[in-house]
C-alpha cells in the first residue's frame, strides 16, 4: 500500500512539474482546442469523399443518400472514358502545381528582396516604395484579376467581346498566353502575395543582431558572402514559412482562375472543386483533401528543414544598431525601377477602381460622364441600380462596413492573441511530440480551401445549437486565420535568446508579466503582423464567410459581390476602394498607437 501510495505521489509530482511550466499548459490546452476545431472538420470532409450524397451521385450509384460508397474515388482516379480523370483531375493538378510554384517563387523573391533592400540598404524612396508594396495585399485577390483582365484583355484573345484599355487606348494588343491562362495566374497570385513575404521577412530582418553582420564587416567579408551565409540561413525559417503559407495559398485560390482562366478553358483544383460540389460533391471533397495532402507534405518538409536542432536566435539581449549596405551608383536605378514597378502593381488599379466608381457609361472618361453620387448621391433611382443612395449614405452599406470591422477585430484579437500564446509554447518546447502536435494543428486551418472549410462549419452549424450568426463567423474566421499569427509568433521566438527570459525567473517574475513587460515589448513588431494580418485577411476575404454569412447581415465583400454580379460595377469599385481605405486607416491608427505598421513590415 505504502509503495502504491509512493508511486502516486511520484506521479502526481511528475504531473505538477509538468504543469508548473507555462508553456507545457499552453500546449495541451490548444492541442485540445485545435483537435476539436482542425480535426473533427477534416474528418468530416473525409467522410464525405465516401459518402453519397443527394442528387446526380445518388442517381449514378443507385444507393440511399448518406450510405458507403468508393463510386467518387472511382470516377475521379480512374475514368479513362472520355479522359474524364485526366480533364478533371490531372491535369488540373498539373496546373494547380505549376501555377503555385510560380506564384510561391514571385513571392518569396520580390517580397524578400523588397524587404532586405528596404531594411538593410540605404535605398532612395524608402517610404514611399514600403507604403504602396501592401496595397496589393489589402486588395482581394480578385479585383486585381479584374484589373488585368480589364487592361489587358482585347478582342482577339479568350471570348473577345471587348478591347481593353491597352488595345482600345494605346492599340497593343496582347498574346493570349499572356492575357489568361498560367502566365497572368501565376502573375497575379505572386503579386498578391508578395506584400505578405514582405510582411513576415521584413520584421524579422528589423529586428535581427546586427553584430553578426558588423563582425563579418570587420573581417572584411564581401556583402554578397554576407547575404548568402549570415543573412539568409537567418531568415530561412521566415523563408519557409511564407513559401508554405503561399503554397498553400496558391493552390486553394479560387477567384483568380476562375476571372483568368476559365475564359481559355484553364483549370485549376479550386475550380474543378467548386464546379464538382455543385454536381458531385463526393468528387469536389476528394480535390479538397488532395489539396490537404499536399499542404501536410509541404508541412513535414518544412518541420524537417527547421528541426528541433537548429537555432535561429537572433535577438539577444545586447542592443544592436544596422549598418546600412550601400547600394552606390546601383542606388537611383534601383529605387525608380521599384517605384515605376509599384504604381503599375498598386497605384494603378487603384486608379481604375477609382474612375470606373465615378462614370456613368462604360467606356466614357470624359469628365462630362463622371459623377459622385455613386458615392455621396441621396437620390440614385434615375440610375436603375444599385442602391437608392451614394455607399457612404446608404444603410446597408454602413451596416455592413460596421459588421465586417467587428468581426474582422474579434479574429484579429482571437487568432493573434493564440498565435502569441502558440508561438511561445512550441519555441520553449521544441523538439517534443506536444509541441510538434500543436504546430501541426495550428497550421491545417489553412491546408483546407477556404470554399470547403466554409461548408464544413455550415454542417457543424446544424449540429451544435450555438453555432450560427455572429459566432460562427468568428470561429472559422479565428481558426482559419490561426496559422498566419502562429507563424509570426514562433518565427519571432525563434529570434529570442533564452537568457533573456531565464533572467526574469531567477529574479521571480511571474510568467504573464515576462510576457507583457519584457517579450512581448523587444518582437513587438513581429508579434503584431499576428494581429495585423489575419485583421486585412478577414476585411478582404469572401470565399470562407460567402455560406455562412446571415440573411439578416452581410460583409462589405459579399456585398461587392453581389453588386458585381449584378453589373453594379460602379458601386462594386467604389466599396471595392472603401474596404482598402478603412484597412489603410486601421493601419494608421496601429502605428500612431504602437508604432508598428503593415508597411514597415510590420516594424516598430
Amino acid at each position: 500500500m505504502n509503495r502504491q501510495s509512493s508511486r502516486a505521489a511520484r506521479q502526481w509530482g511528475r504531473v505538477r512539474a509538468f504543469f508548473s511550466k507555462p508553456a507545457n499548459v499552453i500546449l495541451v490546452v490548444f492541442c485540445v482546442v485545435l483537435c476539436l476545431l482542425t480535426l473533427y472538420p477534416l474528418l468530416l470532409l473525409m467522410l464525405e469523399t465516401v459518402t453519397v450524397h443527394a442528387g446526380k451521385e445518388m442517381r449514378a450509384v443507385s444507393q440511399a443518400e448518406g450510405t458507403f460508397t468508393l463510386y467518387s474515388l472511382q470516377r475521379l482516379f480512374a475514368t479513362a472514358k472520355n479522359s474524364y480523370s485526366r480533364l478533371t483531375f490531372y491535369q488540373p493538378l498539373l496546373n494547380t502545381l505549376a501555377v503555385s510554384i510560380t506564384a510561391s517563387c514571385i513571392s518569396i523573391v520580390f517580397g524578400g528582396a523588397v524587404a532586405w533592400l528596404i531594411t538593410r540598404t540605404n535605398l532612395k524612396f524608402k517610404r514611399f516604395i514600403s507604403t504602396v508594396f501592401v496595397f496589393p495585399y489589402i486588395m482581394p485577390a480578385w479585383t486585381l484579376a479584374t484589373f488585368w483582365q480589364t487592361f489587358f484583355k482585347n478582342v482577339n484573345v479568350g471570348a473577345g467581346t471587348s478591347n481593353g484599355i491597352m488595345a482600345a487606348v494605346f492599340g497593343v494588343y496582347m498574346p493570349e498566353w499572356f492575357v489568361y491562362g498560367y502566365f497572368p495566374i501565376s502573375m497575379v497570385l505572386g503579386l498578391h502575395y508578395a506584400p505578405f513575404a514582405y510582411i513576415l521577412i521584413g520584421g524579422i530582418l528589423r529586428n535581427m543582431d546586427a553584430n553578426l553582420e558588423e563582425a563579418a564587416t570587420i573581417l572584411k567579408t564581401a556583402p554578397r558572402r554576407i547575404l548568402l551565409r549570415i543573412t539568409l540561413p537567418i531568415v530561412k525559417p521566415a523563408l519557409l514559412s511564407t513559401l508554405l503559407l503561399v503554397f498553400a495559398s496558391s493552390m486553394s485560390a479560387y477567384s483568380v482562375p476562375v476571372f483568368l482562366g476559365s475564359p481559355v478553358r484553364y483549370y485549376v483544383l479550386s475550380t474543378k472543386m467548386m464546379s464538382l460540389i455543385n454536381n458531385y460533391p463526393g468528387q469536389g471533397y476528394i480535390i479538397a483533401a488532395v489539396m490537404i495532402v499536399f499542404g501536410v507534405a509541404i508541412l513535414a518538409i518544412n518541420q524537417h528543414i527547421t528541426g528541433s536542432r537548429k537555432s535561429y536566435t537572433t535577438v539577444t539581449g545586447k542592443s544592436s544598431q544596422i549598418s546600412l549596405v550601400n547600394l552606390r551608383g546601383l542606388n537611383t536605378p534601383i529605387a525608380v525601377v521599384l517605384t515605376v514597378l509599384m504604381l503599375l502593381v498598386a497605384v494603378l488599379p487603384l486608379i481604375t477602381f477609382a474612375l470606373e466608381s465615378v462614370i456613368i457609361k462604360a467606356g466614357d472618361y470624359s469628365l462630362s460622364n463622371m459623377t459622385l453620387d455613386f458615392w455621396i448621391g441621396r437620390n440614385l433611382t434615375y440610375l436603375d441600380q444599385g442602391d437608392s443612395t451614394g455607399i457612404l449614405l446608404s444603410a446597408k452599406v454602413l451596416k455592413a462596413l460596421g459588421y465586417s470591422l467587428l468581426l474582422a477585430a474579434t479574429c484579429s484579437i482571437v487568432a493573434g492573441t493564440s498565435g502569441v500564446l502558440v508561438g511561445y509554447g512550441i519555441v520553449k518546447r521544441r523538439g517534443s511530440k506536444l509541441a510538434t502536435a500543436v504546430n501541426n494543428l495550428s497550421f491545417f486551418p489553412y491546408l483546407m480551401p477556404s470554399l470547403a472549410f466554409g461548408a464544413i462549419y455550415l454542417a457543424m452549424s446544424t449540429r451544435v445549437p450555438f453555432l450560427h450568426g455572429f459566432v460562427v463567423l468568428a470561429l472559422v474566421g479565428s481558426v482559419k486565420y490561426l496559422p498566419f499569427a502562429s507563424r509570426s509568433g514562433i518565427n519571432a521566438m525563434l529570434q529570442l535568446s533564452g537568457e533573456i527570459e531565464e533572467a526574469a525567473v531567477i529574479v521571480g517574475v511571474p510568467w504573464y508579466k515576462r510576457m507583457l513587460r519584457i517579450l512581448f515589448p523587444i518582437q513587438k513588431s513581429s508579434f503584431l503582423s499576428g494581429y495585423l494580418l489575419p485583421m486585412v485577411s478577414c476585411m478582404r476575404e469572401l470565399s470562407l464567410f460567402v455560406l455562412l454569412v446571415p440573411t439578416s447581415n452581410t460583409l462589405l465583400t459579399t456585398m461587392l459581390m453581389q453588386y458585381s454580379e449584378k453589373g453594379w460595377a460602379q458601386f462594386g469599385n467604389a466599396i471595392n476602394l472603401l474596404i482598402i481605405v478603412v484597412v489603410l486607416l486601421v493601419n494608421f491608427i496601429v502605428n500612431k498607437l504602437t508604432g508598428a505598421s503593415i508597411d514597415k513590415g510590420v516594424g516598430g
